[in-house]
């Protein structure tokens, strides 16, 4: 009879626990950019705050193992997992449940020095060992590109809802969205549509926009590629101030609020089609 690797056994049963783990949650919606600095977690977390709002169960996975910042923009930073040798049990805020890999750290300015293998065993311990309960959604936060992070929840997570694409308004962002396509693409992992942010700054005293950047680079990108916009974003100073005091700016009256709240409607309008 033919033995089992030791170490192949132990990856099916982790396999088992993610699968099993992930079918009580009914959608997996990720957030992803083919670059940085385009306010993805913003977005994600508003995404999160937005669903909750409309009564829906909801959980949030920051899969940015060596940039983690959905601690911060949710208000609970300093907060620390707890759990036993087999479960982690999730921080709630509000009402929603929330894993990050900066509840483990020792200080928030803790550098994760960790190379690709350690980095998605963590990602797959989040998803098989996270006590996530049943939820109608679980919004994951993924870092830019298409490294080690991305490929190991594309590839792990069964029945992925589909993918949440945030990009900037200047032309070149098409080819980051297209970059963002095609690895969906390859992980068959269908597209929501795309999210412009950054589109306009809200003057905070006469609510006039200023079109710093060059305008309609993700909505042209969006035509082209044909995929539905979901929400165009201002640069309102609000975001900046909510999300380092962790207070969602969906819960405000500013402009950005507004169009936070057209993305969770559009995100949970492509859901109900499907079903």
């Amino acid at each position: 009879m033919e033995k089992i690797d030791p170490m192949q056994s132990e990856q099916m049963k982790e396999d088992m626990r993610l699968k099993r783990n992930m079918s009580k949650i009914k959608h997996k919606v990720t957030v992803l950019s083919g670059k940085g600095g385009v306010g993805k977690t913003s977005v994600s977390v508003n995404l999160a705050f937005g669903l909750k709002e409309k009564g829906f169960k909801v959980g949030i996975l920051d899969a940015d193992v060596t940039g983690p910042n959905v601690a911060m923009m949710m208000g609970v930073e300093g907060e620390r997992l707890t759990g036993d040798n087999e479960r982690l049990i999730p921080v709630e805020k509000d009402g929603i449940k929330i894993i990050s890999m900066a509840m483990l750290l020792k200080t928030p300015d803790t550098p994760v020095v960790w190379r690709g293998p350690i980095k998605m065993k963590a990602i797959r311990q989040f998803l098989a060992d996270v006590l996530w309960g049943e939820l109608d959604y679980l919004v994951i936060d993924l870092p830019p590109g298409s490294s080690d992070e991305p490929l190991s929840i594309g590839q792990r997570i069964p029945e992925m809802e589909g993918a949440i694409i945030v990009s900037t308004p200047q032309e070149v962002a098409l080819l980051d969205v297209r970059k963002s396509i095609n690895f969906a693409g390859m992980l068959n992992l269908p597209i929501i549509g795309v999210v412009e942010n950054m589109s306009g700054f809200v003057c905070p005293h006469c609510n006039e926009v200023t079109n710093i950047f060059k305008v309609g680079g993700a909505k042209k990108a969006a035509d082209e590629l044909n995929l539905k916009l979901l929400a165009t974003i201002p640069i309102d100073p609000s975001i900046v101030t909510d999300g380092d005091s962790g207070t969602p700016t969906i819960l405000s009256s500013s402009p950005a609020a507004a169009s936070f709240r057209t993305l969770v409607d559009n995100v949970v309008e492509f859901i109900e089609k499907k079903e």
